[in-house]
């Protein structure tokens, strides 16, 4: 190996969207992160968390809400 083009590897901290921190090395002293093992759904020891990105999940709640009134409204309409 050359000698002097290799970075620095060092001590860095963690900080997740979440709150969490935690130690870990790194060429970056700082990492900001959306998603750690505290939050993840996958991590979260059966936790039911909703992980949303852009907006996806709500946009989804509100168009399964109108499909659900527009079912609801024709089966009333078909009993009476």
């Amino acid at each position: 190996m050359k000698p002097k083009i290799h970075p620095e590897y060092k001590e860095a901290k963690v900080i997740c969207a979440c709150g969490n921190t935690f130690t870990t090395r790194s060429t970056k002293p700082l990492l900001k992160i959306e998603l750690c093992n505290k939050c993840h759904p996958f991590f979260s020891g059966g936790e039911r968390r909703i992980v949303d990105t852009a907006g996806q999940v709500e946009r989804f709640k509100r168009r399964y809400r109108a499909k659900v009134s527009k079912e609801a409204k024709e089966v009333k309409e078909a009993k009476e």
